[in-house]
């Protein structure tokens, strides 16, 4: 298998190295709509449309919406935000990942992990520090998963999610 010149350097070793992030495009459109999680998660994390929509009316570059692609197989979708007011008093500008949806026969794969991997060297990339992600707490949320990851609570709360930090050396 040849590597995808345009793969994460620093993916899930169960991930191919044809794993990479597409810009959404009217060429993938479709394929990224058609991304659906687990029934039990979708109390978490809106739909891709939901996504998008926000995307397209955060037009002045706040949001970073990208379909995660094995080869030719469209396994995922991500959205960054990208230097938001946070507090909206110019108190705590944050960058970080907004919405992660892995197609359910897909999860498990580490393409998750790829995910976050590849948010964090964006934000690494245009000199972020810090990398903020939410999520909702209970026995079926993404706690664990973020955790494990790097991530730590950070003592904040974004309405009813738990936020937490990763710094990026």
């Amino acid at each position: 298998m040849t590597a995808d010149p345009t793969a994460h350097p620093t993916a899930h070793p169960t991930v191919r190295p044809t794993v990479r992030l597409e810009e959404i495009t009217p060429r993938n459109l479709e394929a990224a709509l058609a991304i659906r999680i687990r029934p039990d998660q979708e109390h978490a994390v809106e739909p891709v449309a939901h996504s998008l929509a926000e995307a397209y009316v955060h037009r002045a570059g706040l949001a970073w919406p990208r379909l995660i692609v094995d080869g030719d197989r469209p396994v995922g979708f991500l959205m960054a935000f990208l230097d938001i007011d946070w507090h909206e008093d110019g108190s705590a500008i944050r960058s970080g990942l907004w919405r992660l949806n892995i197609a359910a026969e897909e999860q498990g794969k580490g393409y998750g992990r790829f995910a976050v991997d590849s948010v964090a060297a964006e934000l690494r990339r245009r000199g972020a520090q810090e990398m903020y992600v939410t999520w909702h707490p209970g026995p079926d949320g993404p706690e664990e998963f973020y955790l494990r990851l790097g991530f730590r609570k950070n003592g904040e709360t974004s309405g009813d999610q738990t936020v937490g930090v990763l710094d990026l050396p």
